[in-house]
């Protein structure tokens, strides 16, 4: 599992937006900003869309008072989904949809976690993370089925 002080790995994620998806590299999402990413085992399941999304909703201008130049979301879902949840959840624009659609970067950070039990295959843990230029600064990640240190309230506690 990846550990503050890292960096990230290098990986494409497919990224919806206005004129469709554009694929867009880790580099070119982190590369000189401070970003505050969370992850969610998958977009429209109960607690990543009554809760977890609506938590970073909900801060973004607190996020930006804390010097944090943008808010991304990812999880192992395909682009159109990442998009319609977007629009669904009104963050189109707001937050940046990170599809991970094969899970690579779920994988490539070491936090992806099988919910087969659940008919969901592989997918990503839920967390929270501060990385500032590419290197991960703040990493919250979620026991199974909790949801306490991946929300925005506690990811705020965090900047100074």
């Amino acid at each position: 599992m990846i550990k503050v002080g890292e960096t990230l790995p290098d990986v494409q994620f497919n990224v919806p937006g206005p004129e469709g998806m554009k694929p867009m590299r880790t580099s070119e999402i982190f590369a000189g900003k401070t970003v505050a990413l969370f992850a969610v085992p998958g977009a429209f399941t109960p607690t990543c869309s009554a809760r977890h999304l609506p938590s970073f909703r909900d801060h973004l201008a607190d996020f930006r008072a804390k010097g944090v130049d943008a808010v991304a979301c990812t999880a192992v879902n395909d682009h159109f989904v990442m998009g319609a949840w977007a629009k669904d959840q009104n963050v189109f624009g707001d937050i940046i949809m990170l599809a991970d659609g094969s899970g690579e970067f779920a994988r490539a950070v070491g936090l992806d976690a099988d919910f087969s039990k659940f008919g969901m295959g592989p997918r990503s843990k839920r967390y929270s993370m501060i990385v500032k230029d590419g290197v991960v600064s703040q990493l919250n990640v979620e026991e199974g089925g909790e949801y306490k240190v991946s929300s925005a309230e506690y990811l705020l506690g965090q900047l100074s």
